[in-house]
């Protein structure tokens, strides 16, 4: 059986005004990410756990890499 065509197409969007990115496979919103650990919680939620976040070329970061969420280094600042 061949898996080579059963490859999720995952894609991490820019970030949004607050931050947040939008992550999707193929037409399907998975979630909504705040950080690179909801990234890997949503994957692990979607049965794709098996992903490497960081590494995998299955995911396409869109305006941004793994460690890319602006105004998200804010937290807990007053």
């Amino acid at each position: 059986m061949d898996h080579s065509t059963q490859h999720p197409h995952i894609v991490v969007h820019s970030p949004a005004l607050d931050g947040s990115r939008r992550v999707t496979e193929d037409d399907v919103t998975l979630g909504l990410a705040s950080h690179l650990d909801d990234v890997v919680e949503i994957l692990r939620l979607a049965d794709l756990d098996r992903i490497e976040v960081e590494e995998s070329d299955l995911i396409e970061w869109q305006g941004g890499g793994p460690d890319e969420w602006p105004g998200m280094s804010e937290h807990g600042e007053t």
